[in-house]
């Protein structure tokens, strides 16, 4: 968490900076764990003020925030990151301000409260660099059924852990991938190779289904409530979870096992062995 359907609700959200002209750029100071953050402080003043905002853009599960000089505001929320134009959850995790005149909002900023994002201003090439085909894998919300199975259909790996490999597919993370392969009714200790070309194609309609009613929803904000959109508002999502973080409750799809919990590459995966049973390698 932030995975793609929040990270695209916050994407969403910072659209009314569009056509801002950035008058001004704050790092507040905080007794806390310091982001990631390049390059220093004066160039980011240097390279932004008096510099208008043209595009809000996002790849993966980070924000992109395009300057007409064609420098970006990269922002990479991780763990508990947020990109908002409202009020913060809290002052004190606050790590960045953008302030802008004639936009439809005053200002965006990056919060942060466990400090594990990173926040960037890269030029076109360093965008390619980082972010481009040599870097990720297509959008799990733009990859074409082909592509996607041939990406992972050979791979001798479990499933769960092939599917948060950015390289292959890029967007999907931890929470997403347990409900879309339950509503596939895949396991997820399922090897790649072993899955049929009908499975795979039960798994490429689910995660563009799950992916799409999460962002309609505005992501999952979980116990915590880290996550928020980006007026500081919860999203809904977290209410049609079906095996996510409901381990020991009863499914809800077949209503006769109840959901377990696994470690998978020191990450949760939750799943119901009665609607995902672990079988043998199939044709192909």
């Amino acid at each position: 968490m932030p995975e793609l359907p929040e990270v695209e609700t916050m994407r969403r959200g910072l659209l009314p900076t569009i056509g801002g002209s950035i008058t001004r750029i704050e790092f507040p100071e905080i007794p806390y764990r310091p982001i990631q953050m390049t390059p220093a402080a004066i160039d980011w003043h240097a390279r932004l003020r008096g510099k208008r905002i043209v595009a809000v853009d996002r790849i993966a599960k980070r924000v992109l925030v395009r300057i007409n000089t064609g420098d970006s505001i990269v922002m990479q929320p991780k763990m508990a990151g947020l990109a908002l134009i409202a009020d913060p959850p809290s002052a004190e995790h606050t790590r960045l301000v953008v302030y802008v005149a004639e936009a439809k909002c005053d200002r965006f900023i990056y919060w942060d409260r466990r400090g594990l994002g990173t926040i960037h201003l890269w030029t076109a090439q360093q965008c390619e660099e980082h972010l481009g085909p040599d870097s990720l894998g297509p959008d799990a919300l733009a990859i074409t059924a082909d592509d996607f199975i041939d990406r992972l259909r050979r791979i001798k790996r479990q499933v769960k852990p092939a599917l948060l490999d950015q390289k292959l597919v890029a967007g999907v993370g931890n929470l997403y991938a347990s409900e879309i392969l339950h509503q596939a009714k895949v396991h997820p200790e399922q090897i790649c190779e072993s899955l049929s070309k009908p499975q795979w194609q039960r798994i490429y309609q689910a995660m563009r289904c799950i992916l799409l009613e999460a962002i309609e929803n505005e992501g999952s904000t979980l116990g915590d409530g880290t996550y928020r959109n980006a007026i500081n508002g919860e999203g809904q999502y977290q209410n049609h979870h079906r095996v996510y973080a409901r381990d020991g409750e009863r499914c809800q799809t077949c209503n006769a096992s109840k959901i377990v919990r696994i470690v998978q590459t020191q990450r949760s995966t939750f799943y119901c062995p009665r609607c995902q049973r672990l079988g043998q390698s199939r044709s192909k």
